[in-house]
């Protein structure tokens, strides 16, 4: 795929709801992990979501490629499908018992940051610039604000470091993905969203059995809760970034790691009381300033009713 970017409303709308589908994800994972050991969370909602779209896929015509695709496509996808979950899922499950949750998400938030030099060199039309670049590193900094102290504090544990390593492995795995996804030939976003659920499950599942042993009987709410994780973060929201990616680009796609922590400190404030931090507004601003600044170019096109293409 060539062609420049085009950023719509649509656009902003999808990567809007990823913000906020993502952000919830957290305080539902919390909840699941109580019934259910992580490597078998992560390969029990990618398998869900993987046998949800191939059913979708199946029953739609089971179409992939719009024509007979260059054989160099088949190793992509299977480097996508490992990039895109199965492979940060699993350095995240084993970095996370190591280091804090502030750290894990100034990592996720350093994806905007990866994505800018890989895009710049692999894909036409996401040029590095000046304010680009200003506006992610302000967007970035004003997630470290949200997460205050905790984003760069130490556990003290004897494996900080490697997990710390896996943490930002796994932010580099998802930069590097959506870079891939967006250089693919004319695909049918659908087939190309089970594909990559049926590669990573085809990993996941295995490497699960394979540290915590067979899977365990969970009761009742925790199935429910895989089953909505596997729906909804998981089916459904990988169906729209490969749409986002597709169409507006991976620079634009990575405009969403910087909604995330902020939706999951509301989340977690709504729902579990938790207090609002009083960098809040702040954060807010300085996300905000960076995502303005460094989608400057789409937006001025958007609300002039010129061409939307970046």
């Amino acid at each position: 795929m060539t062609d420049s970017p085009t950023i719509t409303w649509a656009s902003w709308v999808m990567v809007a709801t990823l913000g906020l589908t993502w952000g919830a994800t957290f305080l539902v994972t919390e909840i699941a992990l109580t019934g259910i050991t992580p490597f078998w969370l992560a390969a029990g909602r990618v398998g869900f979501a993987a046998v949800l779209m191939s059913g979708i896929w199946v029953a739609l015509g089971a179409k992939l490629f719009a024509a007979p695709p260059p054989a160099s496509a088949k190793g992509a996808l299977l480097a996508i499908g490992g990039f895109s979950t199965a492979i940060p899922f699993m350095l995240l499950a084993w970095g996370q018992q190591y280091v804090t949750g502030g750290f894990a998400g100034v990592s996720m938030a350093s994806v905007a940051l990866i994505v800018l030099p890989l895009a710049h060199f692999l894909v036409p039309g996401e040029r590095l610039t000046w304010r680009r670049t200003l506006g992610f590193c302000i967007g970035f900094v004003g997630v470290c604000v949200l997460i205050g102290g905790q984003a760069f504090e130490s556990t003290g544990q004897s494996l900080e470091t490697a997990g710390r390593i896996a943490c930002v492995s796994a932010a580099c795995c998802y930069g590097l993905s959506s870079v891939l996804m967006r250089r693919l030939p004319a695909v049918d976003p659908i087939g190309l969203s089970t594909v990559l659920l049926l590669i990573a499950a085809c990993i996941t599942i295995p490497m699960a059995i394979i540290n915590e042993g067979p899977p365990p009987l969970p009761d009742t709410q925790t199935l429910v809760v895989i089953a909505f994780l596997g729906l909804i973060p998981t089916a459904a929201a990988n169906m729209l970034r490969v749409l986002v990616i597709r169409s507006a680009g991976p620079v634009f796609m990575s405009i969403t790691n910087y909604q995330v922590p902020l939706w999951s400190v509301f989340m977690g404030a709504w729902f579990l009381n938790e207090p609002l931090p009083p960098s809040l507004m702040l954060a807010m601003v300085l996300i905000l300033m960076g995502v303005g600044l460094s989608q400057y170019g789409a937006l001025r096109r958007l609300f002039s009713g010129a061409s939307p293409k970046e």
